[in-house]
């Protein structure tokens, strides 16, 4: 017990609430009074008294009146004196609840004071209790998780609304009854072998599929926990029942996150490699076919062929690199509705052509897009408007592909506004989001299937009709525009797709920014240091260079090239060409010393794979492979800045 009991005395001999004190002060808090009334005042004013000891003979009231009344006021232990005359009294009082105990008078002074202690503890443990029943209380009614209490004998004896709901009935109605006679017989195979655990074990967890409406599933883990024997060996437990289908998600979502970040990483580790490749077999086809004006046609046919596979290697590598990390994103302002009002007759171009494949003869789909918004309140969206409208065909095509019998894709917007933690949200931040939506007519798709449709290379069409890139590009663009893709299939009742987009949130004024002028025409006759540490990719690019009339120093490093342009005239080279990923120095470390050397140089960096985050905001860059016609653009900008 912590700190004094206090003990209110109450007699209306002032002698025997000195007699009383003397006894008790060593022990307790005293308060006393020689009136019943004050006693019920001092009642109502303080909390804290722990036993009151009254006389029952007094002139304005007797004590067990006195007490009756103070039970309403206070949960006070309560001890009555009295003497034989008032024992019908007594009895009545006790009977009634009104006292706990009570002494004689004389009274023995030990045994009255152990008397008063005694009812003291009773008093500290019952608000104990109290206190406990409250704390109970409010766990069952605000656990979000559901909760429930049995006897030995397996019989709930407290639950809570959200472990009632999951038996589909309210809580008054599983009292006294056992889980395997509320719970869905399909779950008691799993009942049975969880209760056989706990019975060996004293504890057992254990995460169960739960079928939910239209043939979902749901998560849910079921804890449960012998609590021990209580006085009589009776042995009681709780059950704990959670939701966890969003932690299931999310849990997914992570595991997908971090697939593609692992491949991501293992693009980019051979994406630098590859794109040299290309750009040298890219660069020595241009400048032979430029070169060869006696080239046969058999022989000019052959460099052609040559060159289209080359082009569609260089796009395979990038659109491996933009499932992960896109590259190349032009984040502006994006009507969502114009775009797709202006996007109706190529996708049903592009979906007409797909059935047509092959010469095959595939009942039509048609192309429906909602006027959702007619007036003009779903916002702009904040995204690159190509990679949306390659993202929107894609899907499509998919789409169509999806029915073979025909039927309708139907497209539509609408603004999503989300609010922190709700659990639907997954990871997206909270704020307003335009929602556009695909949606078929399709077969669907089973769970395994939905759960790998962003693994890049996975795809369920034939050998030759797909590279499994398409969603996985989709997936990484609007994730990298701070968005989010949603699928909804199931086998036979189609596919809806949902691109979560954020809404642009620049002034309007941003809107109406004319576009930057084309590349100003440059000079001919410049003066370029082309740096690279592949010698067929320098030998390339030069010849690009020098085909468009210009003078090329090259350097196969950032050390050469710092001591080439050391020993030229002051405001040499006019350009350097600069690869970003070079050992020893990298290209960022190098356009920083020549910055130092010769101010204001201009810098064109090249790069078959590199995240712009290493280079100055204002840096131009050219990604490889390129053509010259690309190259000569660049140049211009670069010179024109």
């Amino acid at each position: 017990m912590s700190g004094r009991p206090v003990v209110l005395l109450v007699d209306d001999e002032p002698e025997i609430l000195v007699a009383l004190s003397d006894l008790l002060e060593d022990g307790f808090t005293i308060l006393s009074t020689t009136s019943p009334v004050e006693a019920l005042e001092i009642l109502a004013r303080r909390r804290d008294v722990d036993v009151i000891v009254s006389d029952q003979r007094m002139p304005e009231m007797g004590g067990d009146v006195m007490l009756a009344r103070a039970r309403g006021m206070s949960d006070a232990q309560a001890i009555l004196l009295t003497g034989y005359a008032d024992i019908g009294a007594v009895a009545a009082a006790l009977n009634q609840g009104r006292i706990s105990f009570y002494s004689h008078k004389p009274w023995d002074g030990d045994a009255l004071r152990a008397m008063v202690l005694q009812a003291a503890h009773r008093h500290m443990l019952e608000g104990e209790l109290q206190t406990e029943r409250m704390l109970l209380r409010g766990l069952l009614a605000n656990l979000r998780a559901g909760l429930a209490f049995k006897d030995p004998e397996g019989r709930f004896i407290r639950i809570n609304g959200n472990a009632a709901a999951f038996y589909g009935r309210d809580e008054a109605d599983c009292l006294g009854r056992r889980e395997e006679d509320l719970c869905d017989p399909a779950l008691l195979p799993a009942l049975r072998a969880a209760e056989g655990r706990l019975d060996a074990e004293g504890r057992d967890e254990e995460v169960i599929p739960v079928p939910g409406p239209g043939g979902s599933v749901a998560w849910r883990e079921f804890t449960r926990v012998r609590l021990g024997l209580n006085a009589r060996g009776e042995a009681y437990s709780v059950l704990i029942n959670r939701d966890i289908t969003r932690q299931r998600e999310m849990e997914a979502r992570l595991r997908q996150a971090e697939k593609m970040q692992a491949l991501g990483t293992m693009a980019g580790g051979i994406a630098h490699d590859f794109n040299n490749l290309l750009t040298a077999v890219m660069g020595s086809l241009e400048l032979a076919v430029d070169m060869g004006d006696g080239l046969d046609e058999r022989t000019t046919h052959l460099l052609g062929n040559a060159m289209g596979a080359a082009r569609r290697g260089a796009d395979l590598t990038r659109r491996l690199l933009n499932f992960s990390r896109p590259r190349d994103l032009s984040l502006n302002p994006v009507d969502v509705n114009a775009l797709l009002l202006g996007m109706r007759d190529l996708l049903v171009q592009g979906v007409t052509a797909r059935r047509r494949e092959g010469g095959a003869s595939r009942p039509p789909v048609e192309i429906v897009i909602a006027e959702v918004d007619p007036a003009g309140e779903v916002p702009m969206v904040r995204t690159d408007a190509g990679q949306l409208e390659l993202a929107l065909l894609n899907l499509c095509l998919n789409a169509s592909d999806a029915m073979p019998d025909g039927g309708m894709i139907g497209l539509s917007t609408r603004v999503a506004r989300l609010e922190a933690p709700a659990a639907e949200d997954g990871d997206l931040p909270q704020g307003e989001y335009v929602v556009v939506s695909v949606a078929d007519q399709g077969t669907g798709m089973a769970p395994e299937t939905l759960a790998r449709i962003f693994e890049p290379f996975f795809t369920t069409k034939d050998v030759g009709r797909g590279t499994g890139l398409g969603l996985s590009m989709i997936y990484g663009f609007v994730r990298h525009a701070g968005g989010d893709v949603r699928v909804a299939s199931a086998p036979g009742e189609g596919t809806r797709v949902d691109l979560y987009l954020p809404v642009h949130r620049c002034p309007a004024a941003d809107f109406d920014r004319p576009e930057a002028a084309g590349p100003p025409p440059v000079r001919r006759g410049l003066r370029v240091m082309v740096v690279d540490d592949e010698d067929t990719v320098r030998t390339v690019t030069a010849g690009f260079l020098r085909g468009m009339g210009h003078e090329t120093i090259e350097a196969d490093g950032g050390e050469e090239a710092l001591a080439r342009i050391a020993a030229l005239a002051p405001g040499q080279p006019d350009l350097v060409v600069l690869d970003v990923m070079m050992p020893k120095m990298g290209g960022e470390e190098v356009a920083r010393r020549i910055g130092a050397l010769r101010p204001g140089t201009r810098i064109l960096f090249l790069t078959g794979y590199a995240d712009n985050a290493v280079l100055p905001e204002d840096a131009l860059v050219l990604r490889k492979p390129f053509t010259q016609a690309e190259l000569s653009g660049h140049v211009a900008r670069a010179m024109g800045a």
